[in-house]
């Protein structure tokens, strides 16, 4: 069961990380008051797989937010997260290396518990609700910048003690993740890097996810409708996804008029607006740590960009995942623990 921790991050914004450690692997938690204030209405109720527990995800879409995951991927358990668990800060100071897990936009830290089961073993693994997202603040003048999300990061490494830490990423938490083993090497060990490029994606890209986002029929008059447009009705689904189906409902909540996702779409926007018309190969090089890139065969990341940027990252390794798309983690959960798990095995042993 993931415990629920407060952290402060960059300009105060209250964040939501979740523990999914097992408890003898960290040192004792210290429950303390839910200083949480929510930036928006509270919905009447969640949907079940988020009153479940956090989720986590981001989408960088070259023709489509997704690319889709062929047929006859089995369904994906949830997390197990009670909205009761009480929030406990950390105290500094654990005896299992770290591991610090971002989720790209749109998505939450929850997304990746059927991946992170079989990490918890040897590691502490963390997952963090980025601003914006999940059950961290939202605040209405942001700021949602690059520099923003990658103090974020090093905010919950340092505060949760953490470092130096394993980061892993994907999509926009990915790039969090490798822009700041660049600009801190001294809080990294090691990154993993899931299915985000480093080409700059362009103005193009932007003003197609300004229509994707206006095509949402929201509100979904119920969680079966959200599962059925983005597993199979959105135009951008080449083929049935039921997979991505089930990831938008974790991002759902119950509102009087109906099923609305947890973030504001304008504010997922202004993130993309950051990182979507500039190229990142400089802030890549300068990555000393070791460095996995992996990617899902149907996924946004070409295999020709990915070797690419293990041949320009100093200590590059790569890994791919057959028959997985954008969401390589959450729609094959085991197939990414066997790509990513001898590779943190090898940075994280002491």
């Amino acid at each position: 069961m993931a415990r629920r921790l407060d952290v402060t991050g960059a300009d105060g914004v209250r964040l939501t990380a979740w523990d999914h450690t097992a408890p003898d692997r960290t040192t004792p938690t210290h429950p303390v008051p839910d200083r949480t204030v929510p930036t928006h209405p509270a919905p009447a109720r969640m949907s079940p797989a988020r009153a479940a527990g956090p989720g986590g995800h981001g989408i960088v879409p070259q023709s489509g937010p997704d690319a889709p995951a062929r047929p006859g991927g089995r369904p994906v358990p949830r997390p197990a997260r009670g909205p009761q668990d009480p929030p406990t800060r950390q105290v500094p100071g654990v005896s299992a290396p770290g591991v610090l897990l971002l989720h790209g936009l749109m998505g939450h830290g929850g997304h990746w518990a059927p991946a992170v089961r079989r990490l918890t073993g040897g590691h502490r693994v963390v997952a963090l609700d980025q601003r914006g997202h999940g059950a961290s603040e939202k605040p209405a003048g942001g700021p949602f910048t690059r520099e923003a999300y990658v103090a974020d990061a090093a905010a919950v490494v340092e505060q949760l003690g953490l470092g130096p830490v394993t980061l892993v990423g994907h999509s926009m938490g990915a790039l969090t993740a490798w822009q700041l083993a660049a600009e801190r090497p001294d809080l990294v060990r090691a990154l993993v890097i899931c299915d985000m490029r480093a080409s700059a994606l362009g103005a193009a890209s932007q003003r197609a996810w300004q229509d994707w986002f206006r095509g949402w029929p929201v509100p979904f008059p119920s969680l079966e409708a959200v599962h059925r447009w983005f597993g199979d009705e959105d135009p951008w689904v080449e083929t049935p996804n039921p997979a991505r189906g089930a990831f938008f409902a974790e991002v759902m909540a119950e509102h009087p008029d109906g099923w609305r996702p947890v973030f504001d779409p304008e504010q997922m926007l202004t993130s993309r607006e950051t990182w979507v018309h500039d190229a990142h190969w400089d802030s890549l090089a300068q990555v000393r740590c070791p460095t996995l890139v992996v990617r899902g065969l149907d996924g946004e990341l070409g295999r020709a960009e990915a070797q690419e940027m293990v041949r320009v990252l100093p200590h590059g390794a790569y890994a791919e995942i057959p028959d997985a798309g954008h969401l390589l983690h959450y729609s094959h959960p085991e197939a990414w623990s066997e790509a990513v798990e001898p590779f943190l095995n090898g940075v994280l042993t002491p």
